[in-house]
């Protein structure tokens, strides 16, 4: 079992800057890919952006794709989301979720998942509010 938990989220205003966090539990960290989803209120879950274990491969969507960055700190068990120019329509309960892929040589995949059905852990979730 692998626990996540994002920070980082708040109330920002419109052009705004913030920083999500995710911490993971375990100590293979290296070995799963990351991304984040956000979800707002009465839609369904999406994408936001993907980083494979080794970081080679990242993926955004294309509402986030140049105001948002994805990476990851292995040492640290931690992947961010650095999210600039902030639009009201980004607000959302943001989560982090994790997958495990390994190639036959046993290394893990350099995949990125960009369905939810992809993922098998998630975070709890945190808030962004983008206000006009």
């Amino acid at each position: 079992q692998v626990q996540l938990v994002e920070s980082g989220g708040g109330l920002v205003q419109d052009g705004g800057t913030l920083r999500l966090s995710c911490v993971s539990s375990t100590s293979r960290f290296s070995a799963y890919f990351m991304g984040w989803f956000r979800q707002a209120p009465g839609k369904e879950r999406e994408f936001v952006a993907g980083i494979s274990c080794t970081s080679t491969i990242i993926y955004y969507s294309d509402s986030v794709k140049g105001r948002f960055t994805i990476s990851r700190d292995n040492a640290e068990k931690t992947v961010y989301l650095q999210m600039d120019s902030l639009k009201p329509e980004d607000t959302a309960d943001y989560y982090c979720a994790t997958g495990l892929l390994f190639n036959p040589s046993g290394s893990c995949a350099d995949y990125v998942g960009i369905q939810t059905r992809d993922y098998d852990y998630w975070g709890q979730g945190t808030q962004v509010t983008v206000s006009s």
